[in-house]
């Protein structure tokens, strides 16, 4: 990942970004009712931040469901994985329950080329056959697919060149100081 020196264009400000944290968790309410066969999967690293603040959301709203989360690292399931001239280390899978006939929502934070989502389906393979995979992502970037995967939750749409940059934030990890969507320009 390129290290972005120019500043970056606030696209959601922590108010709104919690706004919309706040309606994507009750579209899930809606379409999911009590959560019964139904778990959340968060995609490593990013997306499992969004993922734990919509549990959070849930069980706040839901005390009395049981809605498991998931944390699925795809590191070695990506179709770049062998390209990447440094090392990678992957992150810990916090995953303890089977997802056979269970409905899963994946979710991560910035949907791009579709890459990442495909690599997480292929890892979700190791923890059952869900009966049904849905896709929830904060920011859609929406012209730049290389595969035909779309999300059927979506925080924003966010249309930029393929050299822009996206970046969440979220308070308390890597020293930002609030939740926040930001858009650098290319190149």
């Amino acid at each position: 990942m390129e290290v972005h020196q120019t500043e970056g264009k606030l696209v959601l400000d922590s108010n709104k970004m919690n706004l919309t944290i706040e309606r994507l968790s009750w579209e899930l309410i809606e379409n999911h009712n009590e959560f019964q066969n139904t778990c959340l999967v968060g995609i490593q690293p990013r997306g499992t931040y969004l993922a734990q603040k919509i549990h959070q959301v849930l069980k706040k709203v839901l005390p009395d469901s049981i809605i498991p989360l998931g944390l699925m690292d795809i590191t070695f399931f990506r179709d770049d994985f062998k390209e990447k001239g440094n090392t990678l280390l992957p992150n810990p899978t916090l995953f303890d329950f089977s997802i056979e006939k269970q409905k899963v929502i994946l979710i991560d934070d910035v949907l791009f080329s579709g890459r990442t989502v495909q690599a997480a389906l292929l890892a979700l393979q190791n923890f059952g056959r869900p009966s049904k995979v849905e896709l929830l992502t904060l920011v859609d970037r929406k012209f730049n697919r290389h595969i035909p995967i779309r999300p059927d939750y979506i925080g924003i749409h966010l249309d930029a060149i393929d050299e822009a940059y996206v970046k969440v934030e979220w308070e308390g990890i890597e020293s930002a100081n609030e939740n926040k969507v930001l858009l650098y320009p290319g190149k």
